[in-house]
C-alpha cells in the first residue's frame, strides 16, 4: 500500500505495467485543484479552502464504494467515511473498520473529490462539478477488475445508473435487482445515503433493510473475504 497525500492505493497483483497506471493517476489526483484554479461557474465560485482529494485506489479490490463527497471531518482526516455515515455503511455492509479501510478489499472514490464546503444552511454542498467529468471515467478505466458499485446517493446513481436512473432516489434503490442482476459492465447496487438526514427515510421504506442489505451483505462476503 502507498499513500500519496490523501489518496491511498492497493498494489497487489502482478501486472507491473498497470501499477504503474495507478500509481500515476494517484498522485495526478492528489496535485488536482481544478475546483480551485478553474472552476466551470467563474472565479467566483472558486473552492474556498485548499483542496484535498480523498480516495483509495485498488488494484485489486472488486466493490467500489461510490460516494458523494467528503465532509469537514474526512477532509481534515484524509480518511473516507470517518464519521457517522460510515459507521451507518459499515453496519450495512456487516463489516468492521479494519476490513473497510483495507484497500486491498476495497476502493473508495467518491463522485466529489474533495470537501465542497458548505451552503447558506451549514448543510454540505453537492459535489464539485469540475470533478467527475475530468475523474470518472479515467479513475474507472484504471480499475477494470472492479465488479460492483456500490452508488451511494443520487449523484453516484446519476453517473453509473446514467438513463437507467428513476426519477427520485427511492424509486432508483427500489429497483435495485434490474440494475445489480445486468451483465453489462460492473453491477451497481443503488443505495442511499447512510446520513442520519436519511433516518426517516429507512423508516418509510422497511423493505430497504429486508430486502437489499441481505443482498449487499451477501456481495460483500462473496467478493471480499
Amino acid at each position: 500500500m502507498s499513500v500519496t497525500g490523501g489518496v491511498v492505493i492497493a498494489e497487489g497483483g502482478q501486472d507491473a505495467s498497470r501499477l504503474a497506471d495507478l500509481r500515476r493517476l494517484a498522485g495526478e489526483i492528489a496535485a488536482c485543484r481544478l475546483c480551485r484554479d478553474a472552476p466551470l461557474r467563474g472565479p467566483e465560485h472558486r473552492l474556498p479552502h485548499e483542496p484535498l482529494p480523498v480516495a483509495v485506489l485498488s488494484s485489486t479490490a472488486r466493490v467500489l464504494i461510490a460516494g458523494q463527497a467528503p465532509g469537514l471531518r474526512v477532509h481534515n482526516s484524509g480518511l473516507p467515511f470517518n464519521d457517522a455515515s460510515g459507521d451507518r455503511l459499515r453496519s450495512w455492509m456487516g463489516v468492521s473498520c479494519e476490513a473497510f479501510y483495507d484497500p486491498a478489499r476495497f476502493a473508495i472514490v467518491p463522485m466529489g473529490l474533495c470537501f465542497p464546503g458548505y451552503d447558506e444552511k451549514g448543510h454540505d454542498l453537492p459535489p464539485r462539478r469540475e470533478c467527475a467529468p475530468f475523474w470518472r471515467q479515467r479513475i474507472m478505466d484504471a480499475m477494470p477488475q472492479i465488479e460492483v458499485v456500490l452508488a451511494i446517493g443520487q449523484y453516484a446513481q446519476a453517473w453509473h445508473l446514467g438513463s437507467g436512473r428513476k426519477a427520485t432516489m427511492t424509486e432508483t434503490v427500489a429497483a435495485w435487482r434490474t440494475y445489480f442482476f445486468s451483465n453489462t459492465g460492473p453491477r451497481v447496487l443503488p443505495l442511499p445515503h447512510p446520513s442520519w438526514r436519511n433516518t426517516a427515510w429507512l423508516k418509510r421504506n422497511p423493505w430497504f433493510e429486508e430486502n437489499v442489505l441481505p443482498q449487499l451483505r451477501l456481495t460483500i462476503e462473496t467478493l471480499c473475504f
